[in-house]
């Protein structure tokens, strides 16, 4: 009994080194991969919001008599490229990641001379609807800059792991994990101008 007591803790303790080095790796890689994914969602979810709000807000400005159509035209589109554009969240690409800051970064541009438009209109100024939308647009970007925000931590944290040392070799042979794709500032950010959301 004692000699086929040893060859089991042997084998037993193998397998435990063997799980410790793959399968516990493997399994914290997927946690942090869908912690990752998780963020994306409520990054999406919040340009979701955005977007309905901004549907909204073009119902409203369209009541206006003589409101520039060019002006709005130019929002309805964005709207529709940004809306169009879907990232899978499990194979994020920094080219994808490009594709989608531009289309939200386009209608973030057709929003802001909408808005800036609206400043000749008095009636819209005064309209409750149109200020309830506004002060909700204002708390979105917020929110959108927040998802941001935790899905660039989550990212980091899932790009780390997979690059740390012994994990780097442990999941480069099971050759299932990328790195994922970040938000990254665009050019000239830094230089944006601020949009005056005060019309009151």
């Amino acid at each position: 009994m004692k000699k086929l007591l040893i060859p089991i803790l042997v084998i037993a303790g193998i397998i435990a080194v063997l799980y410790f080095f793959f399968g516990g790796r493997y399994n914290s890689a997927i946690t942090l991969q869908e912690d990752a994914k998780t963020a994306w969602s409520n990054v999406e979810s919040a340009y979701q919001r955005r977007s309905d709000l901004i549907g909204n807000l073009v119902k409203t400005v369209q009541g206006a008599a003589d409101f520039e159509r060019n002006t709005l035209k130019e929002v309805i589109d964005a709207r529709s490229k940004a809306t169009s554009i879907n990232i899978d969240p499990a194979n994020i690409t920094p080219d994808q990641m490009a594709q989608f800051q531009q289309a939200q970064s386009g209608l973030s541009s057709a929003l802001s001379r909408l808005l800036v438009t609206v400043e000749r209109y008095p009636d819209l100024k005064s309209n409750q609807n149109f200020l309830n939308l506004q002060t909700q647009l204002e708390g979105t970007e917020n929110r959108i800059n927040v998802e941001r925000n935790r899905y660039n931590e989550a990212v980091g944290t899932f790009n780390k792991y997979l690059k740390v040392f012994p994990n780097n070799i442990i999941l480069s042979i099971m050759g299932s994990f990328e790195e994922m794709a970040r938000f990254n500032a665009e050019q000239g950010a830094e230089k944006a101008p601020d949009v005056d959301f005060d019309f009151k």
